[in-house]
């Protein structure tokens, strides 16, 4: 028997499929939202206000709480538990519970009361031209800190169920969350115009926390331990100490990320009206393709990672880590192809109704055509990154990505002013910069994990990576052939022969080059089918 069809790497795969039946549920209700919103509102100033207002309380989220205390909380708890110091595990749990909802609240007060000032000089400066759209973004922004406050504490819940290997509820959670918006923007929009929308996060992030609660409270019921809960912020733990201690450069990692992205906002609010939400329209839509692909495998993967790290099962880890990252490639490769040439068509039949008109769509597709090219190394990086989590090092990712992102940054600047000075639209050089500095990110991150690991298995990354890059190639063939020889204006039958062709197209040349990934999905499929 070999490394890869080990215990470790199917209880990856299975919880990965999970997980990825749970984001795929998720997008799901996030393509819904999306639609309502852009019937509703288009690629608008005043969505650009909302989404550069969002940018706030989800900076603030991510900061405190989010992959910062995820990436150093759950290799913490998980491994209290695989030695079986369940008190321990959950006297952690509730110090940063107090920890975490102290902190928001008072960073949200503050926030809050500098609003203004937020806007003006650091978020969005181009929005100060007209003051109706500056008051406006003001206003949302301060709506949506509550959500922070509330993401915090959820975030800190999906750690402990994870960490317990229960991923279904993320099913639930993702999901709700969309649906409070949606809720939103059926319901309040109508009266109350894009306020609609942000009072929507609000009820999402409440049945976000909410709906995670029964698993919670089933849990300690089982391990007996609501009596350790105690009102204090636990500095006194050492192992709250270590999750503080191994939070502080994964903090800086965060920052940085979110630098980039306030960056972005602050240029693209000088550029043409509806370019920030052209971005994040172009970045949500590749975000659904990589959340289902690789934060589903890398969610699966780092209890597993973190398990045999504390278990010293160093050859275990680089197998259970190659298998994930072949599978990664997979799956991602043919997302990326797919949404770069579809980019108009899947864009067109999702979105264009209502306000969302032609001019919204170029906007949009602008930006996917960009931001898909860099589906490959956000999906690689993601899994790698979890597994320097596993080994408890925050260190060396947040280094690599805080040059990745300074690099953005600059990337950022040099493509909007060359696709400026070759009349494209310049919001496409944002895109393009996120792309290539998380390429360059997922190589340094290979290449020092191949580093620690004595070896990454590459002949095994390789043997299937190249046939899914020969499959990539005739679905590409495929699917460009099929655009020249389909109607344009038929974005509703398009899309979907197109995609089904090019998938089809993608794992019939999988099968014929004979990869083992396809058959275990296939039996996976099956057996469920079968139950």
């Amino acid at each position: 028997m070999t490394g890869h069809d080990s215990n470790a790497s199917k209880q990856i795969a299975r919880a990965a499929g999970t997980v990825m039946l749970a984001i795929l549920f998720g997008q799901i209700a996030g393509l819904a939202r999306g639609v309502l919103v852009a019937r509703a509102f288009g690629a608008s100033p005043e969505l650009d206000a909302f989404f550069a207002a969002n940018r706030v309380s989800e900076t603030l989220f991510l900061l405190v709480a989010g992959g910062a205390l995820g990436s150093a909380f759950i290799p913490t708890f998980t491994g209290l538990l695989a030695k079986g110091e369940k008190d321990a595990a959950w006297r952690l749990t509730f110090s940063l519970a107090n920890t975490v909802t102290l902190t928001l609240s008072l960073l949200a007060a503050v926030v809050a009361v500098f609003a203004p000032q937020v806007v003006r000089f650091a978020l969005a400066p181009g929005f100060s031209a007209d003051p109706k759209l500056f008051a406006l973004t003001v206003s949302l922004l301060r709506i949506q800190l509550f959500s922070a406050i509330l993401f915090g504490f959820g975030g800190l819940i999906v750690g402990v169920l994870n960490g317990h290997h229960i991923f279904l509820a993320l099913a639930l959670t993702a999901a709700l969350y969309q649906i409070g918006i949606i809720f939103g923007a059926v319901a309040l929009v109508p009266f109350v115009g894009i306020f609609g929308l942000a009072w929507g996060v609000v009820i999402g992030a409440a049945l976000y926390v909410v709906v995670q609660i029964p698993s919670l409270l089933r849990l300690i019921s089982q391990s007996a331990l609501l009596s350790t809960f105690r009102f204090s912020l636990g500095f006194q733990d050492a192992n709250v100490r270590q999750v503080l201690f191994l939070m502080g450069p994964r903090l800086l990692g965060v920052a940085v990320v979110q630098l980039n992205f306030w960056v972005n906002t602050w240029l693209a609010s000088q550029m043409a009206p509806g370019s920030v939400s052209g971005l994040s329209y172009g970045f949500s839509l590749m975000l659904m393709a990589q959340a289902a692909i690789a934060q589903s495998v890398a969610i699966a993967a780092m209890p597993t990672f973190s398990v045999q790290h504390a278990l010293g099962k160093q050859d275990e880890m680089r197998s259970s880590l190659a298998s994930s990252l072949r599978g990664v490639i997979l799956l991602a490769l043919p997302a990326s192809v797919g949404l770069m040439i579809l980019r108009q068509p899947i864009i067109s039949l999702l979105y264009q109704r209502g306000k969302f008109d032609e001019r919204s769509v170029q906007i949009v597709a602008w930006a996917l055509l960009w931001y898909a090219a860099g589906m490959l190394g956000h999906s690689i990086m993601e899994v790698l990154t979890r597994a320097f989590y596993a080994q408890h090092d925050t260190k060396t990712p947040v280094m690599i990505g805080t040059l990745a992102m300074l690099l953005n940054i600059v990337f950022s600047v040099i493509f909007a002013n060359l696709f400026e000075s070759a009349s494209w639209m310049p919001h496409g050089g944002l895109a393009l910069a996120n792309s290539l500095a998380t390429a360059l990110e997922a190589i340094a991150l290979f290449m020092m994990m191949r580093k620690r690991l004595n070896g990454m298995e590459g002949g095994f990354i390789l043997r299937g990576a190249i046939p899914a890059f020969v499959a990539a190639a005739g679905m590409a063939l495929t699917l460009l052939g099929l655009l020249n020889a389909l109607p344009a204006s038929h974005a509703w039958m398009l899309a979907p022969v197109c995609i089904a062709a090019g998938g089809g197209v993608y794992f019939l040349a999988l099968w014929a080059l004979r990869v083992p990934e396809l058959s275990i999905i296939i039996n996976g499929v099956l057996r469920r089918l079968k139950r």
